[in-house]
């Protein structure tokens, strides 16, 4: 059998899809493709993945993009634990978790925190800082609406981890590295704990990239 995914280690989505496959015991491949490189997009991932983005994924010859396609063939094609409820409520609020996360965090939390405060430090450029003040309302608000989805229970849907759980982790697992990130989670103590438990998995230790702290 051979899987293949298609990405960088500094993605979040990539990480997302790595999470899936590390929780269900794949063994896989990383072939690494820097979008983000002096060189620009590699021209043949655009074969792979045809808007140019990561990751991209194979399995046996048979190819697949976009990350949420991805995490879901994962889970269904292989063994080990179901990453996806079977109850049709929780199931669906996998899915709302899931679209919080890319529709609002990932462009409010990654972008307008992370990346301003994290990644342009690192390359000694100044965040815009009017561009983390309007992330700021967006982001705080997607903590509230995860720690609402949460509520007590040990996963994002329920008692068992789901794929909710590993698409919102690597992107609040960049938020975690601002202070702004680090005050909006304690700000809600269950989601914080939730943090801590999926902080401390295998799999998050597996898939850290050189740029986590």
């Amino acid at each position: 059998m051979t899987v293949l995914l298609y990405g960088a280690p500094y993605s979040v989505y990539t990480r997302s899809a790595r999470l899936a496959l590390s929780e269900k015991g794949v063994d896989y491949t990383l072939e690494m493709v820097d979008v983000h490189g002096p060189g620009g997009l590699p021209p043949e991932h655009l074969t792979r993945q045809p808007f140019g983005k990561i990751p991209a994924f194979e399995h046996d010859g048979f190819a697949l993009f976009e990350t949420a396609a991805i995490l879901r063939y994962v889970d269904e094609a292989f063994a080990g634990p179901a990453l996806q409820p079977t109850d049709a409520k929780a199931r669906a609020r996998m899915n709302q978790a899931i679209s919080v996360c890319d529709s609002y965090l990932y462009p409010h939390g990654v972008w307008g925190i992370f990346v301003e405060r994290v990644s342009k430090a690192r390359r000694g450029v100044a965040a815009d800082e009017q561009k983390v003040a309007s992330s700021l309302p967006k982001a705080a608000a997607c903590h509230a609406v995860l720690a609402e989805i949460l509520g007590d229970q040990g996963y994002l849907c329920g008692a068992a981890m789901s794929l909710a759980d590993l698409h919102a982790a690597p992107m609040l697992a960049c938020l975690a590295m601002t202070e702004e990130g680090r005050s909006m989670m304690m700000a809600h103590p269950q989601l914080a704990q939730w943090w801590q438990r999926m902080a401390a998995r295998a799999s998050m230790a597996q898939t850290r990239a050189i740029t986590d702290v």
